[in-house]
């Protein structure tokens, strides 16, 4: 866990409607020593909504690796001589030992959920998070089930640590980071599918005029993003595609 720095530089915190976890070091003995946790734990967990005034400061970074996803408004990261914008729909994760700081804006605070994180899995997950995203804030579309994993670690939380809790936790936290590491290649993958699906449709009524609106429409993409994908996908245009024989 984040430990207490004298250069650590925090402003208080107290935002109607937040919610915050920050594990005890009984607790997590509890989860190092568990054989599924000790991969992938958290320490503290928490939801700043509005945050007006919200800041932090830590001149020697944190020993634990810290997602910050933004759900409203709009804050800033510093990290060491770098500056970035997280707003509404933004996520980033801050790297171990690395002096940041990061804060909302007054003008229109953000509102974020939060959360610590380590365990032998920890380095790997922020590896891949470098390797699948060039930036380091990370647009990401609004997904209900992320909003349900923060809430529903919030609230196990308040239970019992027993041996059952805590692999459940360690289950739920794996999905939790995993839709936001991983979710480009779920959606590159989404997308040929989707395709896949117009060319079973093109296969199925070779012998009739099908438009390129009407496969876009089937794919819920417009014509102009579908044509996109279609030509990236299979290295020809659709009308290519058809010409050639490629849908028989």
């Amino acid at each position: 866990m984040d430990k207490t720095k004298n250069s650590e530089i925090k402003i208080e915190e107290g935002f109607i409607g937040q919610k915050m976890q920050i594990l005890n070091t009984t607790e997590i003995s509890k989860l190092t020593h568990n054989i599924f946790s000790q991969n992938l734990y958290f320490t503290a967990i928490g939801l700043y909504p509005r945050a007006l005034s919200h800041e932090r400061f830590r001149q020697s970074g944190c020993d634990e690796y810290i997602l910050l996803y933004c759900t409203e408004g709009e804050g800033y990261i510093a990290l060491e001589n770098e500056f970035f914008t997280l707003k509404a729909n933004t996520y980033i994760i801050l790297p171990k030992n690395m002096s940041h700081k990061y804060g909302s804006l007054l003008n229109n605070p953000w509102s974020i959920y939060w959360i610590h994180f380590s365990g032998h899995y920890s380095d790997s997950l922020y590896s891949r998070y470098k390797e699948e995203y060039k930036e380091t804030v990370v647009e990401t579309p609004f997904d209900p089930t992320r909003i349900k994993l923060f809430e529903e670690l919030l609230a196990l939380t308040d239970h019992d640590l027993t041996r059952y809790s805590i692999e459940f936790l360690h289950v739920k936290l794996l999905q939790l980071i995993s839709l936001f590491i991983y979710r480009k290649r779920d959606e590159l993958e989404n997308e040929k599918n989707r395709i896949y699906l117009s060319i079973t449709y093109m296969k199925q009524n070779v012998d009739q005029k099908v438009s390129i609106k009407e496969l876009a429409n089937l794919t819920n993409y417009s014509v102009t993003h579908y044509s996109q994908l279609f030509r990236e996908q299979t290295g020809y245009s659709r009308i290519m595609y058809k010409t050639c024989g490629l849908s028989k």
